[in-house]
């Protein structure tokens, strides 16, 4: 008997764990899982942001719980792991490696300590998390990790040089857990997102960046953390069961 259409996006059942999620893309996508039947361990850096995403997502009626850790500590991501997977009976479906931060500066003026804090925030982060989720992961066809790159990575970037290079490891990094995971069934993938969030306040607030930014997006204008998150529902759902070591692009065609 065919699958409605619907039934496919559903997470019922299964466990999510998500990075960079007290604000921002993070927070949407949180949201979406939740509301897709999964139980979502909203993790952050802040743990008072991460708390504040999961008690609105449990008002609404869903099932979340919250974790205050920096992903650049490997025994807190395994403590993160542990925690998503306790909220599916010890096995956790899907990872999103979402934390991230920007320290711009064109490369004469970067320094070594900021250009291995963002390396270390984005790509090390990336790893450690994947690591502690992968012997947690399902072999049944469910298990998803999902990365966040950007259009930095792909095509690099003036004046975020340290960025760029973290995203371009990443993007290497879905390729080749891709082909390894595949095995067990797991897929990997990676977005790569444009949006109005904390991360791009920066450009989006001085008018000549902003300008410059918005001529190269196609569409013309920049989405909401809310029109991201379905990308990130598609690629976890079984929906996308058959994607694997892929990036995609959600940046208005900036990336064409």
């Amino acid at each position: 008997m065919t699958r409605e259409l619907a039934e496919v996006f559903r997470l019922d059942g299964r466990s999510a764990l998500v990075t960079g999620a007290g604000g921002g893309v993070g927070a949407a996508v949180a949201h979406t899982f939740a509301r897709a039947g999964a139980a979502v361990l909203v993790a952050d850096i802040d743990a008072s942001a991460a708390s504040a995403v999961a008690d609105t997502i449990t008002a609404e009626g869903g099932r979340a719980d919250s974790f205050g850790f920096d992903v650049r500590d490997a025994v807190a991501a395994a403590e993160a792991a542990e925690r998503a997977a306790a909220l599916a009976g010890g096995t956790l479906h899907i990872l999103v490696n979402n934390a991230g931060a920007i320290a711009p500066a064109m490369f004469a003026d970067q320094t070594e300590e900021t250009f291995r804090r963002i390396v270390d925030i984005h790509l090390v982060g990336s790893f450690l998390c994947s690591h502690a989720a992968q012997a947690l992961l399902p072999d049944d066809g469910r298990g998803r990790i999902i990365n966040v790159t950007s259009a930095a990575g792909l095509t690099g970037t003036v004046g975020q040089a340290n960025y760029g290079a973290a995203k371009a490891g990443i993007i290497g990094l879905t390729k080749s857990l891709a082909r390894e995971l595949a095995r067990t069934s797991v897929t990997v993938n990676a977005v790569a997102p444009l949006a109005a969030t904390a991360m791009t306040a920066n450009i989006r607030s001085n008018e000549k960046l902003a300008a410059k930014t918005l001529a190269r997006i196609p569409l013309g204008r920049w989405a909401t953390p809310e029109e991201i998150a379905p990308s990130f529902l598609f690629l976890a759902s079984d929906a996308g069961s058959y994607i694997t070591g892929q990036v995609l692009p959600v940046d208005g065609g900036t990336v064409i």
